[in-house]
């Protein structure tokens, strides 16, 4: 029996134009995402492990990890772009769209659950008008899942653009949701 090599496909695993050349090429580009990008790979990318860092830090900058950054990132790291989105698509932090103007997170852990988090959750969909990962109608809010804000004590909790409050009821959620949307009228 003749045993054949696998032999990698270049094109398919970032390898056909990765590297510095991938860099270099995206550090000149007039596309402000992939520009960022490019800036934030070159001080990120030879740290051990540089995917996780360099995903969160263009989400940082960017308010999203757009799909030119994808590329990007998948040739100057060297990996495909299906190992880039496997990444992003498999953390729920990260989004390839921007958020709206707030983000309320509604923990959807045990603690919170016993105390009437479902009910909370249903009350947020429906005022806000969407599901989790997405965004109101009216770009006022983003609706997302976390699974603990370590506030188990004092369930159910939710956190407004990373301030966390707890016990709250949907008349409280509702008054936080107010002032959050006072705060940038």
């Amino acid at each position: 029996m003749h045993q054949r090599e696998a032999k990698s496909d270049l094109a398919s695993s970032g390898g056909a134009r990765g590297g510095k050349m991938a860099l270099d090429a995206a550090q000149a580009s007039a596309t402000p995402a992939i520009a960022a990008t490019a800036r934030i790979l070159a001080q990120l990318k030879d740290q051990p492990g540089p995917l996780l860092p360099v995903l969160h830090a263009v989400q940082h900058e960017l308010g999203c990890i757009p799909a030119e950054a994808v590329q990007t990132i998948a040739e100057a790291l060297n990996l495909s772009r299906a190992e880039v989105h496997g990444v992003i698509t498999f953390y729920p932090h990260f989004r390839s769209e921007p958020a709206a103007r707030h983000t309320l997170e509604v923990c959807r852990a045990e603690s919170c659950q016993s105390m009437g988090g479902e009910h909370l959750a249903a009350h947020a969909r429906a005022k806000l008008g969407c599901d989790f990962h997405a965004s109101a109608p009216d770009g006022s809010f983003t609706l997302e899942p976390v699974y603990c804000l370590g506030l188990c004590a004092q369930s159910p909790a939710v956190m407004i653009d990373g301030q966390p409050h707890a016990r709250v009821t949907p008349d409280k959620l509702d008054r936080l949701l107010a002032r959050a949307q006072e705060t940038t009228a």
